[in-house]
């Protein structure tokens, strides 16, 4: 019960409050008002950058939810052709993150990370589609356990100026785990073969690591 209210707090988030609990502090000083502002600003940084265990269904035939959010859109398209997979097919499913949502990102299945591709670019609203080719953006490129490859792209929204990715090219993980973290609103787009079963709709709301969002 104490970790569903209280849950652990990423580090990207840790020196932000640091910083939030400092100028709270001097608040006091000039206001009782201003320092009741600066606790409720505290919170609100603990719940944004806040990383809850989640528990994922551990079975390879699925795919589960990248991000936490709301689903924008369910489309064909090619893949990022900066990852080299422009010419090829792929279903793509959009998460889109407002500020309420918790922000760390995970893999939808067990996978090796092949190539990851950082791109600088604009900061329009993340729930337009435009936003994956214009957008300040983190691509990676996973090989699944099935063999077949996918991709996750970071995008950066409105709010957001950081993109955290956490891991490498060449390392290993399972279904569930973390790969990074995206300040603020954003998105994350999961590119996956046409082979897939969509069994999610636009404006569903789903949970990272745990909602299924596709099946083979």
């Amino acid at each position: 019960m104490f970790e569903i209210i209280f849950p652990k707090m990423h580090k990207e988030g840790q020196k932000i409050l640091a910083i939030a609990l400092v100028i709270n502090f001097f608040l006091f000083f000039i206001s009782e008002f201003l320092g009741l502002i600066g606790i409720v600003l505290c919170i609100w940084v603990f719940y944004f950058f806040r990383d809850p265990e989640r528990f994922s269904i551990n079975d390879n035939s699925y795919l589960v939810s990248p991000a936490d959010g709301k689903i924008s859109l369910i489309t064909e398209c090619k893949g990022p052709k900066e990852l080299g997979l422009g010419e090829i097919d792929f279903l793509r499913i959009s998460v889109f993150m407002n500020v309420f949502n918790c922000h760390v990102n995970r893999f939808p299945i067990d996978c090796s990370v092949d190539e990851i591709f950082y791109k600088p670019g604009k900061f329009l609203n993340a729930s337009l589609d435009k936003a994956s080719e214009d957008n300040e953006r983190n691509m990676l490129k996973i090989t699944s356990s099935n063999n077949e490859t996918l991709a996750l792209v970071q995008i950066a929204g409105l709010v957001a100026r950081r993109i955290v990715c956490e891991v490498n090219p060449g390392e290993k993980f399972t279904q569930g785990n973390r790969f990074g973290i995206i300040r603020f609103g954003s998105r994350v787009d999961l590119y996956f073969p046409n082979s897939y079963k969509v069994l999610s709709k636009v404006g569903q709301t789903v949970v990272a690591g745990e909602s299924l969002i596709a099946k083979k």
